[in-house]
């Protein structure tokens, strides 16, 4: 048999062997035809034909506060390593979600509008094509090519923008009328990947990332004494920043020492940056998967850095730019380097992936590459809190590529889980849980409606609200701690790191998570992702019988609610005394909706009552959690 034709009918056969395993994982159309072409894979590695786009791009954009007019060019340099021939590019315009009459999530007033953004020039490979700005345009555009574009052939697209910021700043617009905030600000070709083809996903201001691993140029034009902080390195210190300035930058990223840079008196006093009309900052930034800026006159700006990968002694820049009348934010570097030096050490544990990071005060509680957009807040605790969520998803999805539009269970359920461990070590485990259960669970819990219960598979853009927040945050959360439990601590680090490996600076999806730790656990564990993520289950157990004499009991668990969680049987005796029996999610893998449990008690002991503690797993009906010895 030809070569060509052999490694897919390997691809199709294994496919096939998986389906017949004893519980098979439900797996939409699109999907399978990608393990049947062989760009993914059943033992969760990236397929022998696994592909995936990217671009270069070389962005100019000009701002120039408090005139609310962005004005942008760019290049970019688009290649096919698909193995169609693309015929349209469609680009993401997501700058009109501004526009009235967009789809988007909730209704906005006249601040949050804007006329969009309208593009002013256009050309592929040097020839100028016209551009027609309809009213109809939304959050993407598909736009026909001159000439098709062949399987690992490029295309040179030049295009020039401009669009009025939002007087509202959500994700993105204006914090103050000389301080913006710059995200989605640029027109981007959107992804094409070897499941779904084009994303033709609308932008509704729920839903968030998707975006192809690309390489950046980015030169940002702003006034004298304006400041620029953005994704990337900053390429020219010394021509933006007066010398003393420049060395203060440089010192902080060798030292522990939080440096102040610069202080609004300092920089209104024309200080800080180099004299001149206008500064022109440039930032690089390679394989990353977007750019976000921030902009002020009067902001304050502190940096120090940490050491993030102890193999190598590689640092971090943590960098923090705030008004100074926001208290929390004085000690927000402080909490940054905190971070990075936990996530990279601990959960991940793997080293952060990215020079530095820079938390900014505007008022979205929103990531981005190598940038956090957070509001202040007057409990430092929480600020803290909302902080190290945001730098959490430096891994999940900036370092792993995650279809968040589709699949945001993949990144908030995870940056949900980091924020509950490194909870545990800045508050301690009572104060910890309760504030989890607090934030992520109890709502959840105690909210019976239908669409609470919907499978956590279900793709995003098919839910709205509490549908959406909990099968994005809360739900897949308990879902990963649970898989913790049950592996334990080192088999779960071990495919987790597994996992990462594989697919990081990639396109991971669901299927490729669940196969990879299968794989590498050397366990058939689709009875769980069945039981947590395809499955309209919820969180209810309770005691109905215990039987037995002496050291020996049965304790009779119904599943009411059905997901395999972890729990402790609290013993108590009748002496006063109390024993904690820990079981594992494992012990619903034969029967998922009843348990007999064995239960040996403390020899010499009476067994008086029998209590089950869910911890962080709130039972919706904890009235049949208790079983006492009759009189």
């Amino acid at each position: 048999m030809h070569r060509r034709l052999l490694t897919p009918l390997l691809a199709l056969v294994s496919f096939l062997s998986l389906q017949s395993q004893s519980q098979s994982l439900y797996t939409p159309r699109d999907i399978k035809q990608a393990y049947k072409k062989g760009t993914r894979s059943i033992d969760g590695r990236p397929g022998p034909h696994y592909w995936q786009n990217s671009g270069r791009y070389d962005i100019t954009v000009t701002a120039l506060p408090p005139d609310r007019t962005i004005r942008g060019t760019e290049t970019i340099v688009y290649t096919n390593n698909s193995p169609d021939t693309l015929k349209i590019l469609d680009f993401r315009l997501i700058v009109n979600i501004h526009k009235p009459g967009t789809a988007r999530y909730g209704q906005e007033d006249s601040t949050y509008l804007t006329p969009g953004i309208f593009i002013d020039t256009y050309a592929e490979n040097g020839q100028a094509k016209p551009w027609q700005n309809n009213p109809t345009d939304g959050t993407w555009k598909l736009i026909h090519l001159n000439a098709p574009l062949a399987p690992h052939d490029s295309v040179r697209l030049d295009i020039g923008w401009h669009y009025l910021i939002s007087l509202k700043s959500n994700r993105e617009g204006m914090i103050d009328p000389t301080t913006f905030y710059l995200a989605y600000f640029y027109p981007r070709v959107a992804v094409y990947d070897d499941y779904n083809g084009w994303d033709r996903m609308d932008f509704t201001d729920l839903q968030e990332f998707y975006n192809d691993f690309n390489d950046y140029t980015l030169r940002v034009r702003v006034p004298q004494n304006f400041i620029v902080w953005s994704t990337g390195i900053l390429q020219n210190p010394d021509a933006v920043l007066t010398a003393s300035y420049a060395r203060k930058l440089a010192r902080s990223m060798t030292s522990d020492e939080i440096v102040n840079i610069a202080t609004p008196a300092e920089i209104a006093k024309g200080k800080v940056t180099t004299p001149g009309d206008r500064n022109t900052w440039i930032w690089t930034a390679n394989d990353i998967s977007d750019m976000a800026v921030g902009i002020s006159d009067h902001f304050v700006w502190d940096a120090s850095s940490v050491v993030v990968d102890d193999a190598t002694g590689r640092r971090a820049s943590v960098q923090a730019a705030y008004s100074d009348t926001a208290k929390d934010f004085h000690h927000m570097v402080e909490y940054g380097r905190h971070a990075l030096d936990w996530f990279s050490h601990h959960q991940p544990g793997v080293p952060y992936p990215f020079p530095k990071t820079t938390i900014f005060q505007g008022y979205a509680d929103m990531e981005y590459p190598m940038m956090v957009n957070d509001n202040t807040t007057p409990d430092p605790l929480f600020s803290r809190f909302v902080a190290e969520h945001e730098i959490a998803h430096s891994w999940f999805p900036f370092y792993m590529g995650i279809n968040e539009s589709r699949y945001p269970f993949m990144d908030e359920g995870w940056a949900t889980t980091f924020e509950h461990l490194i909870g545990q070590a800045d508050l301690g485990k009572k104060r910890n849980d309760e504030l989890y259960k607090e934030f992520r669970i109890n709502s959840y819990t105690y909210d019976p409606s239908a669409e609470e219960d919907l499978p956590i598979i279900t793709p995003a853009d098919a839910l709205k609200g509490i549908g959406y927040g909990n099968n994005a945050y809360g739900k897949p959360s308990l879902a990963y701690l649970a898989i913790k439990d049950m592996l334990g601590d080192s088999l779960f680090g071990k495919c987790l790191h597994g996992f990462m490996d594989r697919w990081h600076g990639k396109h991971p999806i669901p299927w490729d998570f669940f196969y990879t730790f299968d794989n590498i656990a050397e366990k058939d564990l689709n009875w769980f992702w069945t039981n947590w993520f395809f499955s309209n289950n919820y969180i209810d157990l309770a005691i109905t019988n215990v039987t037995g004499t002496d050291d020996n009991y049965t304790v009779l668990i119904d599943n009411v609610g059905g997901f395999a969680i972890p729990f402790d049987l609290v013993l108590t005796y009748d002496d006063g005394s109390q024993e904690r029996q820990h079981r594992s999610p494992g012990v619903w893998e034969a029967n998922q909706a009843h348990l007999k449990l064995p239960v040996t008690i403390a020899h010499g002991k009476k067994l008086k009552t029998v209590t089950l503690d869910n911890g962080i797993y709130v039972d919706a009906n904890a009235a049949d959690n208790k079983w006492e010895l009759p009189e």
